[in-house]
């Protein structure tokens, strides 16, 4: 078998590189709170959430849906001439059903990515549980008075938040060979 000498030969030897278009952890993050959107029933708004601990690892995910044993037997209008024949008093927001399916003990210090904005009703969730940060992607209800009680309750607890810049527009994930 021939030996290779490093030392004498002219061919220049390349190691391998590193991507360098590879997913940014804050695309990732937010992708995956996307995804998770997508397992929503809601047929007006999908909304996912992801958290994340301070060593960039997923502790939990969710989606906003109805509660366990309820799916199917609740309305998901979003107007109805009474209340309790829309959506809104039965759902559960993704950012609690994320805290809910945590995988760790607890979200102390953690990361929230959520696709929208929460209301003031996640906001204390947030809050209770020790979340450091809230990524939001969308803000489309920024002037609704839940959003502003959010906003209040969020920076009078130290809970910074943010609207999500992201590096990639689209990420496409091929499920076919």
């Amino acid at each position: 078998m021939a030996k290779f000498d490093y030392l004498t030969t002219n061919v220049a030897v390349t190691e391998p590189r590193a991507r360098e278009d590879y997913l940014q952890c804050e695309d990732y993050f937010m992708a995956v709170a996307g995804l998770s959107a997508q397992r929503s029933k809601d047929p007006s708004t999908q909304v996912g959430a992801c958290i994340v601990n301070q060593e960039n690892k997923i502790v939990g995910i969710g989606y906003n849906g109805m509660p366990n044993g309820c799916d199917g037997k609740l309305p998901w209008a979003r107007v109805a001439d009474d209340r309790l024949e829309t959506k809104y008093p039965y759902v559960c927001h993704a950012e609690l059903n994320a805290i809910m399916n945590k995988n760790s003990a607890d979200v102390k210090g953690c990361t929230m990515y959520v696709a929208l904005f929460p209301c003031n009703e996640c906001a204390k969730l947030i809050i209770q549980a020790g979340f450091k940060e809230v990524v939001y992607l969308s803000d489309k209800y920024h002037d609704k008075p839940e959003m502003k009680a959010s906003r209040k309750l969020l920076s009078l607890a130290g809970v910074k938040e943010r609207q999500f810049k992201p590096r990639k527009i689209e990420i496409v994930i091929p499920l076919n060979e």
